[in-house]
């Protein structure tokens, strides 16, 4: 059922939150800049009109969604936190404090899983749009922007053949113990053995010995796998996909391509991108589009099968055009988008290549070095807003992961822009811009104009 109108009794006894917060406070502005309105209206197609209990409600889904990106929380913390911070009540909608927990956190997931990517893409949108409001993104931002991929892991264990071999084997005895299958071993306790012993052998380098041990457990796999399918005919559709990925598991080699790296998650691709510290990372792809002029994050995508960058960039910039509703004019990506096939007319790639920057002029080279400034941006949205760590399931739960992340940096600037006073930030925005580039042409009435 769709969720009732958030409304609270009276109480003469009790102060309204809006008349004890401190009304300056960055939360309390961003609270009445974000027009709540839209998420009744988008989202109510999503319930049921007469079934079910009543929803929870909209603005208080959001809102925590939107603090638990902002500010690094888990699905837990955020909500324990909600109890403590009257600002975040005061965000969500609440009228008067709130001694209790609004929700469990497990309500958190399921929200996500009934918007879908397509739900969670118009979080982002009213993200842009506030700063849209605000002046703060304006069409001029949209005139160079910064392209680039980065790697969202996922939550899984570093995928050794050993350690796959075990935990396939597990997913599938649990898998017939629940149907009823009486197999003739399961293998639980030598298994368990066998991958302690796998481990100290590699630890002390006697890969013999370690090779050995993970031949048990392939064995041992192996046998479970013909067990069941000789005792079961026609295996339901979740036993089938399992039954599949243990094929598949036992058949690949070491250089074969779209190999299994995870039993729960097999969406997951080996990425190599040329780091020192970490050689492989085991997720998917994202592609991130960043201003120029003061780093918002204004397109965002999640690439499954490891495509080549210079194939996602067409993507990308489609993204940024129906977030923003202006397309680029001018995007400056690295060496790794050669071969893109973007049309000029529509936005002009410059790839930077340090060798012609000599004969480039003063004004081009200071664009082509900023285009490093997205680094910073990624590494930001990695450690401040969860994208270092996907929890979500699926493909569906790496583009909503990708998405939330943006919202969060995104809020991130908008209450460092409302903690500042309005002439302050107007005079940064005025002169800053200036000092930083003097290529940028000077407008004074900019620092004394009202937005």
């Amino acid at each position: 059922m769709k969720p009732k109108k958030h409304f609270e009794t009276p109480d003469l006894f009790r102060a309204r939150l809006d008349q004890i917060l401190d009304h300056s406070h960055q939360i309390c502005i961003l609270a009445n800049k974000i027009d709540w309105s839209i998420f009744d209206e988008a989202f109510g197609k999503t319930y049921d009109e007469k079934t079910g209990r009543p929803g929870c409600p909209t603005r208080l889904m959001v809102g925590l969604h939107y603090l638990k990106y902002t500010f690094n929380e888990s699905d837990e913390s955020v909500v324990d936190r909600f109890l403590e911070n009257p600002y975040w009540q005061y965000f969500c909608g609440f009228e008067y404090f709130q001694h209790e927990l609004p929700i469990d956190s497990s309500s958190m997931t399921r929200f996500c899983k009934r918007l879908g990517p397509g739900g969670i893409e118009k979080l982002f949108e009213q993200v842009i749009e506030t700063a849209k409001r605000g002046k703060h993104l304006t069409r001029s931002h949209l005139n160079k922007v910064n392209v680039d991929t980065t790697v969202q892991e996922k939550a899984i264990a570093f995928p050794t053949d050993a350690r796959l071999y075990y935990k396939m084997r597990d997913a599938l005895v649990r898998a017939a113990d629940s149907r009823g299958i009486e197999l003739r071993q399961n293998y639980r306790r030598v298994a368990k053995r066998c991958l302690s012993k796998q481990g100290h052998y590699s630890h002390a380098r006697q890969l013999r010995r370690a090779r050995k041990e993970t031949k048990r457990l392939k064995t041992m796999l192996g046998r479970v796998y013909r067990d069941i399918l000789r005792k079961i005919n026609d295996p339901d559709e979740q036993l089938a996909e399992l039954l599949m990925r243990a094929e598949k598991l036992l058949l690949q080699e070491k250089n074969d391509s779209h190999k299994l790296y995870s039993v729960h998650a097999p969406e997951v691709e080996c990425i190599a991108k040329g780091k020192v510290h970490k050689r492989y990372e085991f997720g998917c792809k994202v592609g991130l589009v960043t201003t120029s002029k003061d780093n918002w994050i204004v397109g965002v995508q999640a690439f499954h099968d490891n495509p080549y960058d210079g194939h996602t960039l067409p993507a990308c910039l489609a993204e940024t055009k129906k977030y923003t509703g202006w397309q680029p004019g001018e995007a400056y990506v690295d060496r790794g988008y050669r071969g893109h096939s973007v049309d000029p007319k529509a936005t002009n790639v410059h790839i930077v290549d340090w060798k012609r920057m000599k004969r480039k002029t003063r004004a081009v080279r200071y664009w082509f070095r900023r285009r490093s400034a997205i680094e910073p941006v990624i590494g930001h949205v990695k450690t401040d807003n969860r994208m270092s760590r996907n929890y979500l399931k699926g493909k569906e739960g790496d583009q909503i992961n990708a998405i939330l992340c943006a919202c969060g940096y995104n809020l991130r600037k908008l209450l460092a822009v409302f903690f500042l006073p309005e002439k302050i930030w107007q005079f940064l925005r005025a002169f800053g811009a200036y000092f930083l580039n003097p290529f940028v042409r000077y407008e004074p009435n900019l620092c004394f104009s009202r937005n």
